[in-house]
C-alpha cells in the first residue's frame, strides 16, 4: 500500500513552559470538539515551549483557540504522511525530497500500531509546490 500525503494547514503557539499547559490547553480544544490530526510539543527558550497544531478543521481550530486565549502564528503548511509501516517507509519519502533537492526543516515519524506508521514534515514555504510535487500531492 503506498503512502497517503496530504498538505495540511498547522498552527503554533508559544506558552510557558510549566506543568498542565499543554494539558490545559489539550482540553480546551477538546471541549470545542477540535479534532487534531498531529500534535507537537518541545521546548522553544527558556522556560518557553512551542505547541504545533494540525487541525482537522483549520476554522473550529482558529475559533476554539481564540476562545482560550492563545495567539496563534499565522497558517503556515506542511504534510501529513500515513501508511504501511515496512523498513525503509521514511526513506523512501525522504528521498524523493533530496532527489528534487530540497531540504526538510523538520519530520517527525512514528509506528501507529496495526502495521501503520505517521509522520509530520516541513519543508520551507518558497519550497512547499516542489516538495508536493515531488511526494504527488496534488
Amino acid at each position: 500500500m503506498a503512502e497517503e500525503i496530504r498538505r495540511v494547514d498547522y498552527y503554533y503557539v508559544t506558552v510557558p513552559d510549566k506543568p498542565g499547559e499543554g494539558a490545559r490547553i489539550l482540553a480546551a480544544l477538546h471541549e470545542a470538539g477540535v479534532n487534531l490530526l498531529a500534535f507537537s510539543g518541545f521546548p522553544a527558550a527558556a522556560r518557553k515551549a512551542q505547541l504545533d497544531f494540525i487541525p482537522e478543521n483549520p476554522a473550529a481550530f482558529a475559533k476554539a483557540a481564540r476562545k482560550a486565549g492563545l495567539k496563534l502564528s499565522p497558517k503556515k503548511s506542511g504534510f501529513l504522511i500515513q501508511g504501511e509501516d515496512r523498513p525503509g517507509a521514511v526513506a523512501e519519502v525522504m528521498g524523493k525530497l533530496a532527489t528534487a533537492g530540497i531540504n526538510v526543516t523538520a519530520i517527525q515519524a512514528i509506528c501507529a500500531g496495526a502495521g501503520r506508521y505517521g509522520a509530520i514534515l516541513w519543508v520551507k514555504s518558497p519550497d512547499l509546490r516542489k516538495a508536493s510535487k515531488a511526494l504527488g500531492v496534488s
